[in-house]
């Protein structure tokens, strides 16, 4: 625990994980109670114009309604009033939004009909927002505060593994063209995500290259391409027709310089800072870097005097407040103390982004569910049991000595209700 607690003299399963104003109980790693205060909110400051120096998305996640059946399998259902809100959230602080990504539980959850209307309401509620915006999107359209991911999770998997190659590539084109319909009729930027489907039936590099160049010749807008790494989802591991990571980038470049004018930038989500400083360096003029580094991203927004990494970052959805503050900062002219502000925020990023890495969902839900962003804290599919105790007392922590905590005193007495449901009290 932070200085300034107190250690109790109770164990777990004989004392009470209670909330006093904005104070909580909480088990140390011994399973000893201590005192914890979080730390004041930060001085956060939502953008008064329209951010320029980085560009950035928040991935959302998503809020289930708190009586559908949220269990593994079960179709999805959203509450819809929540899950909008927390975007209108996002985006008053200057940020945009990439939607229906992995961090939405895309692929862990979020089936395709809840994703196909996740992706509509997102686009109506973009624009009707940037009908009287705020003043930190004064300016902005539907296509620069709201991407939407366009994959091939419609299939079955099974179905097209047991195809011929050349039909299930035919079906994957397909799929895809499906999704990025949807993304368009949205007015949202596309986002072509990585497909297992394509990872499980393709042959090699130049099935990828068949696959997204016929995707890309055919989009009228430019698009984000996204490299998600196997530790977000084993089921990718090879993409790009390479198990080396260095074979795997030069078949993603030569994607790239093929169709420059069709790609507004890449995500990358590898956790390799010095993978994505050598990729950004050799892009194309014109594609960005979406850092998808939620353990580095302080060093590779700030940049290293010739190249920075812009960013579409899930932690982002976790820490907005620090991020629009930060990249405000950059904006002034005060790239260090952006840094210094993402900084402070570093810890937590690693930490709820740590092995297994495909869990990190539960911990933006959890701090959304205790800055009172939702209701409960439930996730589509029960994704709420992806995390231990321990895990999340420390996600706690971490949000409170950054001052990410927004009113401690609900954010204390919810932590102390969740601990006594799992059972650290009597």
């Amino acid at each position: 625990m932070t200085a300034g607690t107190s250690v109790s003299t109770a164990r777990t399963g004989s004392g009470a994980a209670r909330a006093t104003g904005g104070t909580v109980r909480l088990p140390g790693p011994d399973g000893t109670l201590v005192d914890y205060r979080p730390a004041e909110p930060g001085a956060w400051r939502r953008p008064e114009a329209p951010l320029r120096a980085r560009r950035a998305f928040a991935a959302a996640h998503v809020v289930p309604d708190l009586l559908a059946d949220n269990t593994p399998g079960a179709p999805a259902a959203l509450d819809w009033e929540a899950t909008l809100g927390f975007r209108r959230e996002l985006w008053s602080w200057g940020l945009g939004v990439a939607d229906a990504m992995d961090t939405a539980q895309r692929g862990m959850g979020l089936d395709w009909a809840a994703t196909r209307e996740l992706i509509a309401r997102s686009g109506a509620e973009a624009a009707a927002l940037l009908a009287d915006p705020p003043a930190a999107l004064a300016g902005r359209t539907v296509p620069e505060v709201l991407a939407c991911g366009a994959g091939t999770d419609q299939l079955d998997l099974a179905e097209v593994t047991a195809l011929p190659a050349e039909r299930a590539l035919a079906a994957v084109l397909e799929a895809y063209r499906e999704q990025v319909q949807v993304v368009d009729e949205a007015g949202a930027t596309v986002i072509l995500m990585a497909s297992r489907a394509l990872a499980r039936v393709a042959r090699g590099p130049e099935d990828y290259e068949h696959v997204y160049g016929t995707l890309l010749a055919e989009v009228d807008r430019p698009v984000i391409l996204h490299w998600l790494g196997e530790m977000f989802d084993p089921a990718l591991a090879g993409y790009w027709g390479s198990a080396e990571v260095p074979a795997a980038t030069e078949t993603f470049l030569g994607l790239l310089h093929a169709h420059a004018t069709k790609v507004d930038g890449v995500k990358v989500s590898l956790l390799d800072a010095d993978h994505e400083r050598a990729l950004r360096a050799r892009l194309p003029e014109g594609v960005r870097l979406y850092t998808g580094d939620d353990f580095n991203y302080p060093e590779l927004i700030h940049g290293d005097g010739q190249h920075h990494s812009d960013a579409l970052l899930g932690i982002f959805a976790a820490i907005y407040p620090a991020a629009g503050t930060a990249l405000a900062a950059y904006d002034a002219g005060e790239g260090q103390r952006g840094r210094d502000l993402l900084a402070t925020t570093q810890q937590l990023g690693r930490h709820v982004f740590s092995a297994p890495t495909l869990y990190y969902k539960t911990g933006v839900a959890l701090l959304a569910w205790l800055n009172g962003h939702q209701p409960g804290f439930q996730m589509v599919g029960g994704l709420h049991a992806g995390r231990s105790v321990p895990h999340q007392v420390r996600t706690f922590t971490l949000a409170g000595d950054a001052g990410l905590l927004t009113d401690p005193e609900l954010a204390c007495h919810r932590m102390a209700r969740l601990l006594e449901v799992a059972g650290v009290s009597r």
